[in-house]
């Protein structure tokens, strides 16, 4: 059976994909513009949200469906954890909470392990596959903006045990198309995959207070002033 779910996630989610490049946040930052205040905190806001969503993985990982699609070379929380140290120190973790969006994100993710766990299809393709999309580009914009050394700040980007990143994605929309799944429940995973898409865009927006206070409000409409279509994306799906 093949619902052609990966090519119905990428058509179905364009829009969305669109608008959360356009939140401001990710406009200043593909330009260029990464303020270490702002960026830390949404290095701690994802933290919570991949905890949430490779615990809920690995408590299915025998689940029909998302057995087929639970890489755990994909997973981010240990290279995040690296990542907090750096910004944060040893005692990042007394110093780290989520976020009033990070928490409705969590929150929906363990909903959707409870109710429907097939729908984590959608939540796994909306971060990992934009992870890897962009992430060398996001890396050495990260590195640039915040003048970090190599391997500095930036291990979120790293997928040391995947070396072919183009053919790891060939073999999970392969997979995602394989899935046992009928059409009702694949557009039910695009719908979900659109939320997605906007929870990641609640956390984008919550930081760009902090963005102004630090580059003025002269530059930030400056940086967002034009909409951007078809950049590398901020952590969201290609």
């Amino acid at each position: 059976m093949s619902t052609n779910l990966a090519t119905k996630l990428r058509e179905g989610t364009k829009t969305s994909h669109t608008m959360a490049e356009n939140v401001g946040f990710v406009k200043c930052f593909l330009k260029g513009t990464v303020e270490k205040t702002s960026y830390r905190k949404l290095v701690s806001n994802l933290y919570f949200v991949y905890s949430a969503m490779e615990e809920e993985m690995e408590r299915h990982r025998e689940h029909p469906i998302l057995s087929k699609i639970y890489f755990q070379e994909l997973n981010r929380k240990k290279t995040l954890e690296q990542d907090l140290c750096y910004y944060y120190g040893s005692n990042w973790q007394d110093k780290v909470v989520p976020s009033v969006a990070a928490k409705e994100y969590v929150q929906r993710i363990k909903d959707m392990s409870e109710k429907e766990p097939e729908l984590l299809v959608a939540h796994s393709y909306t971060r990992y596959l934009g992870d890897l999309s962009g992430g060398q580009i996001l890396k050495k914009i990260a590195q640039r903006g915040m003048n970090l050394s190599d391997g500095q700040g930036t291990a979120f980007y790293e997928f040391k045990q995947i070396p072919d990143e183009k053919g790891f994605k060939a073999k999970y929309r392969q997979a995602m198309d394989e899935l046992p799944i009928d059409d009702a429940t694949a557009d039910r995973i695009v719908e979900e995959a659109n939320a997605a898409f906007g929870m990641n865009m609640k956390m984008f927006q919550e930081l760009e207070g902090n963005l102004i206070k630090a580059i003025g409000i002269m530059l930030y409409n400056t940086l967002t002033r034009r909409r951007v279509r078809g950049s590398t994306e901020l952590a969201t799906a290609e």
